[in-house]
């Protein structure tokens, strides 16, 4: 017989038992699906994690108080000690008046939680001190009105700039924002813009207001100290410099390097992406199993079709088959029954990703790589699980063979 004859003929094996077929191609299936909708679904999350953290901008450096380590296990970054009261009003001065090659801006966030009304609504939200700079660095759009301007800055102007939540949590409608009067604390604001909505792993960005900083240490708290200082570089090659220039600036300036860190969101995405890839990988081990599971089924049932079919492996070898000939047919039978379960389980995987990512509002990433993989690993399962069946098969004595009932 030729590879057409054996091909033939597995066919024929398989559509005469379907059910039995179904059935053991029922574990591959599984397997299949679960491997393809788990790593997807883990694509799709680290790919929404990257697209929300380089939504916050792009060559970034964050300075803030304690000392962040990175560790060696699956979490990456870890707090430490240190932190409080470092970074001072007059550093981040000092670094808005130092020119250093590759610093594109410099910018910061001061917060705090104050009470924002207008008319009879009022909400609780994060009120933010910060420059002109620090929209554009951070990426937020404007859905009406305009930015703070350097005017707003230097005379410390009582403007504000809603986040989307909170014009719309007091507005109703956030455009009607604009040019309207709210009270901060128990300061006037004029609210000169709003911005559309966003958020970050879950988080609303949404529910801030933002002023000048110069305001807001003027009208609100005067606190000397800022949450962080935010340095946007100008390429992406001229990361390291910058951030061991800043490393040597805040050494003369606090003395204990445990008091602050420098974090790179190079450094950020690359342990979102390492831990991402870790729980992805977890899933699909666990959903492989399903596959070892559905090889040990392959196996079985074809050692049952070797028992059945003895007096017909005989009959073959009496009339002129060779051993590789048996053992082609049966590997045929073996591999057909996995690549098919393969080709369902991927279908079925696909559907099931997209159904569970339209519910975890996650985005369905699904590379052509994955499903070569996933068909790729059902055939060789079909092949390793089918190999102990075909050769015993192959070394059947022909004489025993016909004899047997």
């Amino acid at each position: 017989m030729n590879f057409s004859e054996s091909f033939q003929t597995a066919l024929f094996n398989l559509f005469a038992n379907k059910l039995r077929s179904f059935l053991t191609m029922l574990g591959v299936i599984i397997g299949v699906a679960s491997v393809v909708a788990m790593v997807s679904l883990g694509q799709g999350m680290r790919a929404q994690i990257v697209d929300q953290i380089s939504s916050l901008g792009s060559n970034i450096l964050t300075v803030i108080p304690g000392r962040v380590r990175q560790g060696a296990g699956p979490m990456g970054m870890f707090m430490a000690r240190g932190g409080g009261n470092v970074l001072k009003y007059e550093y981040f001065q000092e670094l808005r008046a130092t020119p250093f090659p590759g610093i594109r801006a410099v910018t910061t966030e001061a917060t705090t939680s104050l009470p924002v009304t207008f008319a009879r609504e009022s909400v609780f939200v994060n009120v933010v001190g910060t420059t002109p700079e620090l929209l554009e660095i951070r990426n937020f759009t404007l859905l009406g009105g305009r930015s703070f301007s350097g005017y707003d800055y230097s005379y410390s102007r009582k403007v504000a700039i809603l986040g989307h939540t909170v014009a719309q949590d007091l507005f109703g409608d956030p455009l009607l924002a604009v040019g309207a009067s709210i009270r901060v604390g128990r300061t006037i604001f004029t609210v000169v813009g709003v911005l559309e909505p966003k958020t970050m792993g879950g988080q609303d960005l949404g529910n801030q207001v933002f002023i000048p900083l110069t305001t807001f240490r003027q009208y609100l708290t005067g606190s000397r100290y800022l949450r962080n200082i935010i340095v946007q570089v100008d390429e992406k090659e001229n990361i390291p410099l910058v951030s061991q220039w800043l490393s040597d600036f805040f050494r003369r300036k606090i003395g204990d390097p445990e008091q602050f860190s420098i974090l790179n969101q190079q450094d950020l995405l690359e342990t979102v992406e390492s831990v991402t890839g870790t729980v992805t990988l977890f899933l699909a081990v666990i959903a492989g199993i399903s596959l070892l599971v559905g090889g040990i089924g392959i196996m079985n049932i074809m050692l049952v079709s070797v028992a059945e079919r003895t007096r017909e492996i005989g009959l073959r070898k009496a009339i002129g088959a060779k051993p590789r000939d048996i053992l082609l047919q049966f590997l045929l039978e073996s591999s057909l029954l996995s690549l098919v379960g393969g080709v369902v389980g991927l279908v079925l995987g696909i559907l099931a990703g997209r159904t569970m990512a339209s519910f975890s509002q996650l985005p369905f990433v699904l590379s052509p790589q994955v499903m070569a993989l996933a068909l790729s690993v059902s055939l060789a399962v079909g092949l390793f699980f089918g190999i102990y069946p075909a050769r015993r098969a192959s070394r059947l004595d022909p004489i025993t063979a016909l004899r047997y009932e």
